[in-house]
Protein backbone atom coordinates (compact mmCIF):
# COMPACT_ATOMS: atom_id res chain seq x y z
CA UNK A 1 0.00 0.00 0.00
CA UNK A 2 1.20 3.30 -0.60
CA UNK A 3 -0.13 7.19 -1.01
CA UNK A 4 -1.19 8.95 -5.00
CA UNK A 5 -0.52 11.91 -5.05
CA UNK A 6 -2.97 13.82 -7.10
CA UNK A 7 -3.53 17.26 -8.38
CA UNK A 8 -7.02 18.05 -7.31
CA UNK A 9 -7.90 19.45 -11.24
CA UNK A 10 -7.21 15.63 -12.54
CA UNK A 11 -10.44 14.08 -13.94
CA UNK A 12 -11.28 11.01 -12.09
CA UNK A 13 -11.66 9.22 -15.29
CA UNK A 14 -7.78 9.89 -15.56
CA UNK A 15 -6.78 9.17 -12.25
CA UNK A 16 -8.91 5.61 -12.75
CA UNK A 17 -6.97 5.09 -15.82
CA UNK A 18 -3.82 6.18 -14.90
CA UNK A 19 -3.76 3.78 -11.57
CA UNK A 20 -5.42 0.66 -13.89
CA UNK A 21 -2.06 0.92 -16.31
CA UNK A 22 -0.22 0.44 -13.14
CA UNK A 23 -2.02 -2.46 -11.69
CA UNK A 24 -3.08 -0.07 -8.69
CA UNK A 25 -6.70 -0.11 -6.99
CA UNK A 26 -8.04 1.49 -3.81
CA UNK A 27 -10.37 4.57 -5.67
CA UNK A 28 -12.48 2.30 -7.55
CA UNK A 29 -15.38 4.33 -5.47
CA UNK A 30 -15.11 6.40 -8.37
CA UNK A 31 -16.32 4.83 -11.06
CA UNK A 32 -18.94 6.76 -13.20
CA UNK A 33 -18.44 9.79 -11.05
CA UNK A 34 -18.53 12.99 -13.03
CA UNK A 35 -16.10 15.80 -12.43
CA UNK A 36 -12.64 16.16 -10.65
CA UNK A 37 -10.42 14.72 -7.88
CA UNK A 38 -11.27 17.90 -5.83
CA UNK A 39 -15.03 18.04 -6.67
CA UNK A 40 -15.33 14.45 -5.46
CA UNK A 41 -13.36 15.18 -2.13
CA UNK A 42 -15.70 18.60 -1.42
CA UNK A 43 -18.84 15.89 -2.22
CA UNK A 44 -17.31 13.32 -0.54
CA UNK A 45 -18.07 11.25 -3.68
CA UNK A 46 -19.44 7.69 -4.07
CA UNK A 47 -20.70 4.36 -5.13
CA UNK A 48 -21.86 1.50 -4.10
CA UNK A 49 -18.61 0.45 -4.07
CA UNK A 50 -17.45 2.97 -1.25
CA UNK A 51 -16.95 7.20 -0.83
CA UNK A 52 -13.67 8.49 -1.44
CA UNK A 53 -13.00 10.23 2.12
CA UNK A 54 -12.37 6.22 3.64
CA UNK A 55 -9.34 6.78 0.74
CA UNK A 56 -7.97 10.23 2.08
CA UNK A 57 -4.66 10.42 3.24
CA UNK A 58 -4.38 13.90 3.75
CA UNK A 59 -5.79 17.18 1.70
CA UNK A 60 -3.94 20.42 0.84
CA UNK A 61 -6.03 23.50 0.57
CA UNK A 62 -4.92 27.11 -0.11
CA UNK A 63 -6.71 29.29 2.77
CA UNK A 64 -7.91 32.92 1.17
CA UNK A 65 -4.61 34.40 3.10
CA UNK A 66 -2.60 32.66 0.80
CA UNK A 67 -1.26 30.11 3.30
CA UNK A 68 -1.07 26.65 2.07
CA UNK A 69 -2.25 23.53 4.59
CA UNK A 70 -2.34 19.62 4.92
CA UNK A 71 -5.80 18.55 6.15
CA UNK A 72 -6.44 15.43 7.88
CA UNK A 73 -9.07 12.68 7.56
CA UNK A 74 -10.08 13.81 10.93
CA UNK A 75 -10.14 17.21 9.95
CA UNK A 76 -12.32 16.90 7.36
CA UNK A 77 -14.89 15.30 9.18
CA UNK A 78 -16.06 13.22 6.12
CA UNK A 79 -19.41 12.37 5.84
CA UNK A 80 -22.76 11.35 3.48
CA UNK A 81 -21.40 14.11 0.54
CA UNK A 82 -20.20 16.58 2.66
CA UNK A 83 -16.43 16.86 4.25
CA UNK A 84 -15.27 20.02 5.84
CA UNK A 85 -13.17 22.17 4.42
CA UNK A 86 -12.58 25.95 5.23
CA UNK A 87 -14.58 29.14 3.95
CA UNK A 88 -12.77 30.07 0.74
CA UNK A 89 -10.52 27.52 0.54
CA UNK A 90 -9.11 25.94 -2.56
CA UNK A 91 -8.13 21.78 -2.86
CA UNK A 92 -5.06 21.71 -4.63
CA UNK A 93 -3.31 17.95 -3.89
CA UNK A 94 -5.02 15.07 -2.42
CA UNK A 95 -3.32 12.24 -0.86
CA UNK A 96 -5.16 8.94 -1.48
CA UNK A 97 -5.07 5.41 -0.20
CA UNK A 98 -3.52 2.86 -2.69
CA UNK A 99 -2.58 -0.57 -3.16
CA UNK A 100 -1.84 -3.61 -6.49
CA UNK A 101 -3.44 -5.59 -3.25
CA UNK A 102 -7.00 -6.17 -4.36
CA UNK A 103 -6.97 -4.55 -7.74
CA UNK A 104 -8.56 -7.25 -10.29
CA UNK A 105 -11.43 -7.93 -7.64
CA UNK A 106 -11.99 -4.08 -7.64
CA UNK A 107 -12.43 -4.36 -11.16
CA UNK A 108 -14.17 -6.73 -11.07
CA UNK A 109 -16.77 -4.87 -8.85
CA UNK A 110 -16.54 -1.75 -10.61
CA UNK A 111 -17.06 -3.51 -14.09
CA UNK A 112 -20.58 -4.55 -12.29
CA UNK A 113 -21.50 -1.46 -11.19
CA UNK A 114 -20.67 0.11 -14.51
CA UNK A 115 -23.38 -2.18 -16.03
CA UNK A 116 -25.95 -0.94 -12.84
CA UNK A 117 -25.33 2.35 -13.87
CA UNK A 118 -26.12 1.80 -17.87
CA UNK A 119 -29.17 0.18 -16.94
CA UNK A 120 -30.59 2.17 -14.42
CA UNK A 121 -29.07 5.87 -15.30
CA UNK A 122 -29.78 8.11 -18.44
CA UNK A 123 -25.67 8.53 -19.17
CA UNK A 124 -26.30 9.19 -22.48
CA UNK A 125 -27.43 12.46 -21.73
CA UNK A 126 -26.28 15.28 -20.26
CA UNK A 127 -26.69 15.72 -16.22
CA UNK A 128 -25.26 16.86 -13.20
CA UNK A 129 -25.60 13.85 -12.19
CA UNK A 130 -27.86 12.76 -8.43
CA UNK A 131 -29.67 15.95 -8.37
CA UNK A 132 -30.97 15.16 -4.74
CA UNK A 133 -28.98 13.49 -1.02
CA UNK A 134 -30.98 10.70 -0.92
CA UNK A 135 -33.05 11.33 3.20
CA UNK A 136 -31.96 8.93 5.54
CA UNK A 137 -34.23 5.16 5.03
CA UNK A 138 -34.99 6.56 1.56
CA UNK A 139 -34.27 7.05 -1.95
CA UNK A 140 -34.64 11.03 -3.45
CA UNK A 141 -35.27 9.15 -7.01
CA UNK A 142 -38.05 7.20 -5.94
CA UNK A 143 -39.92 10.06 -3.54
CA UNK A 144 -39.67 12.28 -7.33
CA UNK A 145 -40.83 9.25 -9.13
CA UNK A 146 -43.91 8.82 -6.23
CA UNK A 147 -44.88 12.66 -6.88
CA UNK A 148 -45.63 11.75 -10.46
CA UNK A 149 -42.50 13.96 -11.79
CA UNK A 150 -40.86 12.08 -13.74
CA UNK A 151 -40.82 13.33 -17.26
CA UNK A 152 -41.59 16.95 -16.20
CA UNK A 153 -39.61 19.52 -18.28
CA UNK A 154 -39.28 23.24 -17.73
CA UNK A 155 -37.74 25.02 -20.64
CA UNK A 156 -34.40 22.60 -21.96
CA UNK A 157 -34.21 21.46 -17.90
CA UNK A 158 -36.14 17.73 -17.71
CA UNK A 159 -36.59 15.17 -14.91
CA UNK A 160 -35.30 11.93 -16.35
CA UNK A 161 -37.81 9.24 -17.16
CA UNK A 162 -35.35 6.43 -16.62
CA UNK A 163 -33.87 7.85 -13.42
CA UNK A 164 -36.00 10.56 -11.22
CA UNK A 165 -33.00 12.13 -9.55
CA UNK A 166 -31.30 12.82 -12.34
CA UNK A 167 -32.32 16.05 -13.99
CA UNK A 168 -31.06 16.64 -17.86
CA UNK A 169 -30.59 19.20 -20.19
CA UNK A 170 -32.27 18.71 -23.35
CA UNK A 171 -30.52 20.86 -25.30
CA UNK A 172 -31.16 24.99 -24.55
CA UNK A 173 -31.23 24.31 -20.63
CA UNK A 174 -30.26 27.02 -18.34
CA UNK A 175 -29.08 27.54 -15.29
CA UNK A 176 -32.98 29.09 -14.12
CA UNK A 177 -34.50 26.43 -15.56
CA UNK A 178 -33.03 23.78 -13.40
CA UNK A 179 -33.51 25.72 -10.80
CA UNK A 180 -36.89 25.99 -11.27
CA UNK A 181 -37.24 22.51 -11.49
CA UNK A 182 -35.13 21.79 -8.44
CA UNK A 183 -37.79 24.01 -6.56
CA UNK A 184 -40.50 22.20 -8.39
CA UNK A 185 -39.16 19.19 -7.28
CA UNK A 186 -38.27 20.06 -3.47
CA UNK A 187 -41.58 21.80 -3.15
CA UNK A 188 -43.77 18.63 -4.34
CA UNK A 189 -41.93 16.19 -2.11
CA UNK A 190 -42.41 18.22 0.87
CA UNK A 191 -46.04 18.51 0.61
CA UNK A 192 -46.76 15.14 -0.32
CA UNK A 193 -44.47 13.31 1.89
CA UNK A 194 -43.36 16.39 4.47
CA UNK A 195 -39.84 15.23 3.76
CA UNK A 196 -37.56 18.12 2.76
CA UNK A 197 -34.63 17.20 -0.26
CA UNK A 198 -31.63 18.59 0.00
CA UNK A 199 -29.55 19.36 -2.99
CA UNK A 200 -26.69 17.40 -3.93
CA UNK A 201 -25.60 20.36 -6.15
CA UNK A 202 -23.95 23.23 -5.65
CA UNK A 203 -24.72 26.57 -7.36
CA UNK A 204 -22.41 29.19 -8.04
CA UNK A 205 -22.35 32.47 -9.69
CA UNK A 206 -23.85 35.13 -7.98
CA UNK A 207 -27.90 34.59 -7.52
CA UNK A 208 -30.55 36.71 -6.19
CA UNK A 209 -30.96 36.63 -2.65
CA UNK A 210 -33.58 33.66 -1.72
CA UNK A 211 -32.58 31.75 -4.81
CA UNK A 212 -29.96 29.59 -3.77
CA UNK A 213 -29.91 27.66 -1.03
CA UNK A 214 -33.29 26.75 -1.04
Amino acid sequence: AGIAVVGAGMMNTVLLAKLDKLGIGGVGCLTGVPGTVGGAIRMNAGTRIGEIGERVAFVRVMLPDGRVENLTPEALDFRYRRATIPDGAVITRVGLWVSKEGHTEEQALRTEHLEYRKASQPLDQPSCGSTFKNPPGDAAGRLIDAAGLKGTAIGGAKISDKHANFFINTGDATATDLHALIKLARDTVQEQFSIALEPEVHAVGDWPDGMWPL
